[in-house]
């Protein structure tokens, strides 16, 4: 049986990953049965314990919502370099994927500390927590309750 070896990155750390036969992925010493549910949603087992896990994909990776996380994924072939990706502000936080902003927790002035909800979002029906990164202040909010937004554009800031 070949596998296709890929060079991750998982919200920036780089991980290899080896999927042996579509139903298999191999993470370091890790192995995950993985099933395709429908298009976007999988269940993926290891040791036992399935999770249902719902994939967005965009250019180079996909988003991937699992057990109330939502992670970036870039996929490149093992050995070859991904390609650079525009960033949003060092200061601002946007959506992972598209969605629709359900409410706006840290108004504009209100001090966060790192891991705090900021806003929270819903996609594809299931509500997703946008979480400071570090210590700051909200200086301004780019969105509204209800309207629904694109990843990559500025939701929040924090200085």
């Amino acid at each position: 049986m070949s596998a296709v070896r890929l060079s991750a990155a998982v919200n920036g750390h780089e991980r290899e990953v080896s999927v042996t036969d579509g139903s298999m992925v191999v993470i370091g010493a890790a192995r995950y049965a993985v099933e395709r549910l429908d298009s976007g949603t999988w269940r993926v087992t290891a040791d036992g314990r399935g999770l249902l896990v719902h994939v967005v994909p965009d250019d180079d990776g996909c988003w991937v919502h699992v057990d109330g996380s939502v992670h970036r994924i870039e996929l490149t072939r093992a050995g070859t370099r991904s390609r650079a990706r525009p960033r949003t502000a060092d200061h601002g936080l946007s959506a992972p994927m598209p969605a629709t902003v359900l409410s706006i927790v840290a108004p504009v002035g209100q001090t966060v500390r790192s891991g705090d909800v900021v806003l929270m979002l819903e996609a594809m029906k299931m509500e997703l927590a946008v979480r400071a990164p570090r210590d700051g202040v909200v200086t301004a909010v780019h969105c509204r309750a209800g309207e629904l937004v694109q990843p990559g554009v500025t939701l929040v800031e924090i200085e």
